[in-house]
């Protein structure tokens, strides 16, 4: 990790409060990333049992958020930081909370995973295997940067959310019209259709978490700006 953009205090331990915090939000991140590739797993080979534990792991996810969160609120309360440091507590308490909606979501696949298994889930899974992929390069790259605390590469990476989205839309198309020819495909189709748009979904928290990074270096909100606009806030 670059340690480097984070101020030396006179107090070694608030340092390593600050370092502590850092290394429990790329732990919980990777601890969702697991999540995703698990769920995903046990989605395209109907493997119950990989699916449950995608649901148990949640709930490590869900203390991790606790804990977390807990820390920061400890930090504001007795340090009171400035600047950057301010800037860097309020980040991780916003990318734990787009961290464990990601862990949601990937509970959300395990739970469809286990609907589908015994119903003939027949679904071509390579198109939401390679959605899948897209979706957790993304949530990688993301959380690399908060690791390296660098903006260097966050355009890149929510540019990537437009593959993602013409994935959706692709898959989208075929789940409808898997209905159209025959209403008994109805229910499951559906269920498929949620598990697609769960991972969807996942891309947007990684763009989010991009935008706090943004705001954490540079003090700036770009929530809501389009890509164009962002690009042009991390070249500044």
């Amino acid at each position: 990790m670059d340690n480097s953009k984070i101020g030396h205090h006179i107090s070694g331990q608030f340092d390593k409060e600050l370092e502590e915090i850092r290394n429990k939000v790329l732990t919980m991140g990777g601890l969702v990333e697991r999540q995703i590739e698990l769920a995903v797993q046990a989605f395209t080979t109907g493997d119950m049992e990989m699916a449950e534990l995608v649901i148990k792991q949640e709930h490590q996810v869900d203390a991790l958020e606790v804990d977390i969160d807990l820390e920061c609120t400890k930090i504001l309360a007795r340090r009171q930081p400035t600047a950057f440091d301010l800037r860097l507590v309020i980040s991780a308490i916003r990318i734990i909370h787009e961290i464990e909606r990601v862990g949601d979501k990937a509970e959300r696949v395990a739970e469809m995973a286990i609907k589908l298994a015994g119903n003939g889930n027949k679904f071509p899974h390579y198109e939401l295997e390679h959605m899948a992929e897209l979706v957790k390069g993304m949530l990688h790259d993301a959380l690399d940067a908060f690791a390296r605390i660098s903006i260097e590469n966050v355009s890149a990476i929510t540019e990537r959310d437009t593959n993602v989205d013409r994935e959706y839309d692709n898959i989208l198309r075929q789940l409808i019209t898997r209905m159209m020819e025959d209403p008994r495909n109805i229910t499951r189709t559906l269920d498929v259709l949620w598990t697609v748009r769960a991972l969807e979904r996942i891309g947007d928290h990684a763009c989010y978490i991009c935008e706090h990074l943004v705001y954490m270096i540079k003090g700036e909100d770009v929530r809501h700006l389009t890509q164009q606009e962002l690009e042009e806030k991390v070249k500044v």
